[in-house]
C-alpha cells in the first residue's frame, strides 16, 4: 500500500484553478482557509446566513452556491451528506464543463443518491480527523493523514488533482492512503456504527 507525500504532487495540476467549497461548517472551513493559505483562489458557496457571515468575516469570498460555481476548476462539495443531493442538483447546470467534484466522504456517490455528469472528473479527499484538527494541524507545518480516490476520471488526470487538492489542505504533509469510494464509505459507516455507537 503506497502512502503519498508532498514529492508526489504534480504542482501543476491545480496551478491557478479556483476553487469553489460548498459548504462552510466545519471540514468546509478549514479546507477553505488551508486552501487560501496555500495559495489558491477560494471561494465559498452557503445559502444567506451564519455560515455566509462567518466564511465573510474569516475574509474569504462568498457567493450563493449556484454562483459560486460558475466558472470554478474543482468544487468540493462539503455540505452535510443529507444535503447534498439537492445541492447537487442545484449547482450542477453551472457547472464549468470538465470540473473536477470532490467529496470528503463517498457515501453520496456510493449509493448512487447523485449521479455525476459523465464530463465531471469525480474524488474523494477524506481527512482522517475533524476539522478543527485540519487547520490546527495545518497551522503548525504538520498535516493529517487522508485518504484519497476516483470515481470518475474525465481528464485523465483525476488522481493528479486529487493529490494537489489533499496536498493544499495539509494531508499530504500526513501522508495520503489511496481507496474506493465504497470502500471508505463502509469502512467510514462501520466506524460510526459499530466503533462509536457500539
Amino acid at each position: 500500500m503506497k502512502l503519498f507525500s508532498q514529492k508526489d504532487v504534480d504542482k501543476k495540476a491545480l496551478k491557478g484553478a479556483r476553487i469553489c467549497v460548498l459548504g462552510y461548517g466545519s471540514q468546509g472551513r478549514a479546507h477553505a482557509l488551508n486552501l487560501k493559505d496555500s495559495g489558491y483562489d477560494v471561494v465559498i458557496g452557503v445559502r444567506k446566513g451564519d455560515s455566509f457571515k462567518k466564511a465573510k468575516k474569516d475574509g474569504l469570498k462568498v457567493a450563493l452556491p449556484a454562483d459560486a460555481v460558475v466558472g470554478a476548476d474543482l468544487v468540493a462539495m462539503l455540505a452535510p451528506d443529507l444535503a447534498q443531493k439537492s445541492l447537487y442538483k442545484e449547482v450542477v447546470g453551472n457547472l464549468k464543463k470538465g470540473a473536477t467534484l470532490l467529496f470528503a466522504h463517498g457515501f453520496n456517490i456510493h449509493f448512487k443518491q447523485i449521479k455525476p455528469r459523465k464530463d465531471l472528473d469525480v474524488v474523494l479527499i477524506a481527512p482522517k480527523g475533524p476539522g478543527d484538527l485540519v487547520r490546527r494541524q495545518y497551522q503548525q507545518g504538520r498535516g493529517v493523514p487522508s485518504l484519497v480516490a476516483v470515481y470518475q476520471d474525465a481528464s485523465k488526470k483525476a488522481f493528479a488533482k486529487a493529490l494537489s487538492y489533499a496536498d493544499g489542505i495539509g494531508g499530504t504533509r500526513g501522508g495520503v492512503l489511496k481507496t474506493t469510494f465504497a470502500e471508505e464509505t463502509e469502512t467510514d459507516l462501520f466506524g460510526e456504527q459499530a466503533v462509536l455507537c457500539g
